[in-house]
């Protein structure tokens, strides 16, 4: 076996910002109770000049027996970090005004989710929205007249009031008991009744919404984890480009979702964007020149473990292209640097989710910050600000220049309590397996390892089959609870799991 290069830049930045005093200061293993009560960093928000970032924490109340959500403000520079919000209610889904001066938030406040509008200047809180449904999913347009959104509404019903009704009915309902002709009848946790999540548009001073995908027998978001990232408004803000899945009695075994284009105002349909592709396309971003649409999109139809291409496609006309043909990594998100030259990647990279920066004119992949599990990518003039978590901490926020070398918290919202526990020591390691392949591996030794005795093995198994374990802080299984209660917790990223290259990922395909 041989260890690889273990540089945690992550950890680094986590060691020095510990008080010297930490390790005088009593503390205890890692346990169950530790983890649940860490604060959760989500949703991170870069302001459109680039100075400050919104951001969604999420903490424990261990009186109601839940967790809790508030919005949460810093600068860049990592000064002037404060709690925006402090209701009892879950305040989440931070998006700037297109001036600066107020976010634009949904909130459980007034008895369902709604869209919310915080000033900055005197943090008056107004609400916006006031709709029979709850509201998810909320986005802005560049000029910050309109906002969109999804909610839950039956596709053959002409009003939202139809749905509601249709759900009272329901409800009065003697009998439980539910007929299904067709599948999905159930997507991951939540059983389907009829309804599709539809994108709806509405002026962001309030007013009466539009469901751009009317009579659509599709879903936007996609079921069961898809997001905001699968729409945006045109540069205009007169259209929307959003992601769906149109495939009736085919729908399970399809992945031919496709990019459309609409008009807000709900004047005309749906116009099919890529309709050469049968395979999945999604994730659309415009460039900041309103040039160039960015999206991701795979080759083969059917196959939802191919590999996420980044394409370019002139706006409004002309042909795709793949960005980057020959680089060998399947991203997950991407964004646009400032100047419209780079586009920055996530992707799944050696038992990490590595960033890089890859160059529009050429396709050239640089990478930017290789440990640790790097989310949400922005560019902030000279800087990129990020999220990012790893085997011994939970998601933060970063900012870093364009080539990695400078790394710098901005946010220290689970200093005391990681200073307060022990941790297993991680390292990762690769060895010869199928084929001669090189297999990568994490291994997270006890608390308080000691190299002359001898220990027992949790041997964690990631599903999927196309997935990894890799060096992120993980919620529901994280080895870190292994490690504090006596084991070695070692998890082998097999043939099959993502971050290895396609072929890797292919390997045990019908084995």
């Amino acid at each position: 076996m041989h260890r690889s290069r273990a540089v945690f830049l992550g950890l680094i930045v986590l060691a020095a910002s510990v008080p010297s005093s930490a390790s005088a200061q009593a503390t205890h293993a890692f346990s169950v109770q530790d983890l649940i009560a860490m604060d959760r960093i989500s949703d991170p928000q870069l302001a459109l000049d680039g100075s400050r970032v919104v951001f969604t924490v999420s903490s424990l109340d261990r009186e109601a027996n839940r967790r809790r959500a508030d919005l949460w403000i810093v600068g860049i520079d990592g000064r002037d970090v404060q709690r925006l919000t402090t209701h009892e209610a879950a305040d989440f889904n931070p998006r700037w005004s297109a001036d600066g001066r107020a976010v634009y938030f949904l909130s459980t406040r007034s008895g369902s989710s709604q869209v919310w509008r915080l000033r900055l200047e005197d943090r008056r809180v107004e609400q916006v929205s006031d709709l029979p449904l709850d509201v998810g999913n909320l986005i802005l347009s560049p000029d910050g007249r309109h906002i969109a959104f999804s909610l839950e509404v039956y596709p053959d019903c002409p009003t939202i009031g139809c749905t509601t009704t249709r759900l009272d009915e329901q409800g009065e309902r003697k009998a439980s008991g539910v007929l299904y002709e067709r599948i999905f009848i159930r997507h991951w946790d939540t059983w389907k009744d009829g309804r599709r999540s539809h994108v709806f548009v509405m002026p962001a001073s309030g007013g009466e919404p539009v469901d751009v995908m009317k009579g659509m027998d599709a879903d936007c978001p996609s079921k069961p984890f898809g997001g905001a990232e699968e729409f945006t408004f045109t540069p205009d803000g007169r259209s929307l480009v959003f992601t769906a899945r149109v495939a009736g009695r085919q729908e399970p075994w399809s992945t031919d979702f496709d990019l459309y284009v609409v008009p807000i105002d709900g004047s005309g349909a749906p116009g099919l964007i890529t309709i050469d592709n049968r395979a999945w396309d999604t994730g659309p971003v415009f460039s900041p020149d309103g040039r160039t649409l960015a999206y991701l999109a795979m080759a083969r139809p059917g196959y939802e473990s191919d590999q996420f291409r980044i394409m370019l496609k002139p706006w409004p006309d002309g042909d795709a292209r793949v960005l980057a043909r020959d680089w060998d990594r399947s991203a997950g998100s991407i964004a646009w640097s400032r100047d419209g030259k780079t586009i920055l990647a996530t992707a799944g990279n050696l038992g990490n989710v590595s960033l890089f920066a890859i160059e529009v004119a050429n396709g050239a992949v640089h990478t930017v910050i290789r440990e640790g599990h790097v989310r949400s990518p922005a560019c902030a003039g000279d800087r990129i600000v990020f999220a990012m978590d790893h085997l011994r901490s939970p998601v933060e926020l970063y900012t870093t220049d364009p080539y990695g070398r400078e790394m710098r918290a901005i946010t220290r919202i689970n200093y005391e309590r990681l200073a307060q526990v022990r941790m297993g020591e991680p390292e990762q390691f690769s060895f010869a397996g199928w084929n001669g392949e090189t297999v990568y591996a994490w291994v997270v030794k006890p608390v308080e390892f000691d190299r002359s005795s001898g220990y027992p093995v949790a041997f964690l198994i990631h599903g999927g089959p196309q997935g990894s374990f890799g060096n992120d802080f993980h919620y529901r299984w994280n080895p870190q609870i292994y490690a504090a209660a006596g084991y070695a917790a070692v998890m082998v990223d097999f043939h099959g799991s993502t971050g290895y290259g396609q072929a890797f990922s292919d390997a045990i395909n019908d084995d």
